[in-house]
């Protein structure tokens, strides 16, 4: 018995099912689902909705959630809920990330390529004469496997799992390498590549035991160059700093702190799928956390999340009418708000009073904050905050970003009280990552993220793993610098310490909690 598929577009496949699988992962692998942002079975994203025509399985709650009861009556589920299992299904047409990719300048001849292999995201530098000239972003083919590092280490932890994921990535980058060549009349002369140990592991097709429990230890520690594949220069792996701090922090501080004269002490927190943290005292004394954030803040895996892209909700602004929102490149068809877009949102609700520290939705402090929690209506069952007639923020939403506070909370309080140093004593605050470029710090400080007063001591730093990448191919010296960091670094565990748990929980309000 297969699993036979209808697709939109007319196209019928017959798949085998795979014992342990979910339905959503045997779809992934038949690359119909290709760029499409799963998050991957947390039955939050709706993307992998299918049609059973025959004998639909018992719906689940987070189902009737997310889909409503006429869909579920329908036929329609979440194939990340259910198993890989015989069955006649219909995909709807799938919604699909799409790249960006834009031309610096005009160059002709070899380049070199730096990669930021991000646990949801994979940005890129092409550089002729030691110059960008074209750069680009777009989901990390490896999404459908797992939306975070666990998830993505357990899809790892088999062979064929290591095969399927780190040929989806080098298979990428081969063909990046190969469309440069084409565009440049050139060859690719140097490549480097930083990730976090996860992704740098499944990257050199490495058994990741030593990552996936605890004590979490590292085996490979990067600082070397590595060969991806026959048609690929040998590819630069900067220094992994701890288990769960890798090459993307040894890269990004080398763009904070290498050739400047950097004011000590000061933090780098990278805020991606997994949150890292650098914070520097000096040059030869540094400590370092990492702490699971999950990929919303990259715009998958909550309701409407979009990755950055035409069409997409970077944010708002409170006018005396109401709320106006701001687009990506200008509204489109599809509805959707990307990490900073729920950010904007959800601070401004929560100045309304329409939002509580607690997370929970309010009546609104102001007459204009009242008439905003008008949109507050029961929907699917859970209240939900309507931004538009099919643009919603429910109160799962909320908890999710409710997460990703406490989480960054978390390291940064942790992080101080190591050092014996108050907030008032860091001298910049360097925001990098998947909101490095285009968060709004007010924002950060109202929910908590930061401290009272935090805000104007913060630089939006972007996305310096890859800046830091760029540099490992045009200065020795830059290589030479991350190499020095781990000598430095006095590596903190917060997830296996056992009050973890309670002092996160304290932190799930919106405000800083020390």
């Amino acid at each position: 018995m297969s699993i036979l598929i209808h697709t939109h577009d007319g196209g019928r496949f017959a798949l085998e099912p795979k014992d342990g699988d979910t339905l959503a992962r045997t779809i992934f692998l038949s690359r119909l689902w290709h760029g499409v942002p799963l998050c991957s079975g947390l039955g939050k994203c709706g993307l992998c909705r299918v049609r059973f025509l025959a004998n639909p399985p018992e719906a689940g709650g987070d189902e009737l959630r997310k889909l409503g009861q006429d869909a579920v009556d329908h036929g329609w589920r979440l194939s990340c809920l259910h198993p890989s299992a015989p069955c006649e299904i219909e995909l709807p047409e799938p919604r699909r990330t799409k790249r960006a990719v834009r031309s610096i300048r005009q160059a002709a001849g070899d380049f070199q390529l730096a990669v930021d292999l991000g646990t949801t995201s994979i940005h890129w530098t092409a550089l002729a004469q030691g110059e960008p000239v074209a750069s680009g972003s777009e989901l990390n083919p490896q999404t459908g496997m797992g939306s975070e590092v666990m998830s993505r280490l357990a899809a790892a932890a088999t062979a064929e799992g290591r095969f399927v994921l780190r040929a989806l990535v080098t298979d990428r980058i081969a063909e990046l390498v190969r469309l440069a060549a084409d565009n440049l009349d050139g060859q690719c002369t140097g490549l480097a590549i930083s990730g976090n140990p996860a992704m740098t592991y499944i990257l050199l097709g490495k058994k990741p035991d030593d990552l996936a429990s605890a004590p979490y230890t590292l085996s490979y520690v990067g600082g070397d160059e590595k060969k991806l594949g026959a048609d690929l220069p040998p590819a630069y792996i900067p220094p992994l700093l701890a288990p769960f701090v890798g090459a993307d922090l040894s890269a990004g501080l080398t763009a904070v702190e290498y050739g400047d004269a950097p004011r000590y002490p000061l933090l780098l927190a990278d805020l991606g799928t997994n949150g890292e943290f650098i914070l520097s005292l000096a040059p030869d004394k540094r400590f370092c956390a990492s702490v699971p954030m999950g990929p919303a803040l990259e715009g998958v895996g909550l309701t409407f999340g979009r990755a950055a892209g035409p069409g997409a909700i970077t944010g708002f602004t409170l006018t005396p009418k109401g709320l106006e929102a701001r687009y990506f490149d200008g509204p489109q068809d599809e509805p959707g708000m990307t990490g900073t877009g729920y950010l904007s949102l959800v601070a401004i609700l929560l100045r309304q009073g329409v939002l509580t520290e607690s997370g929970q939705f309010g009546p609104g402090s102001t007459p204009l904050a009242a008439r905003l929690a008008e949109r507050v209506a029961e929907r699917n069952g859970e209240p939900a905050f309507a931004v538009t007639d099919d643009l919603f923020l429910p109160a799962s939403d909320v908890e999710e970003i409710l997460k990703v506070k406490a989480a960054f909370n978390l390291a940064m309080s942790v992080l101080l009280r190591e050092a014996d140093l108050g907030p008032e004593g860091l001298n910049a605050i360097h925001i990098a990552g998947a909101l490095g470029e285009h968060v709004n710090l007010d924002d950060l400080e109202t929910l908590g993220f930061l401290p009272a007063g935090c805000a104007a001591k913060a630089v939006k730093a972007g996305n310096t793993s890859l800046k830091g990448t760029e540099l490992f191919l045009t200065d020795p010296g830059a290589r030479r610098f991350a190499e020095s960091i781990p000598a430095t670094l006095t590596r903190l565990e917060l997830a296996g310490d056992p009050s973890f748990g309670d002092a996160f929980v304290k932190r799930m309000r919106f405000t800083y909690v020390d």
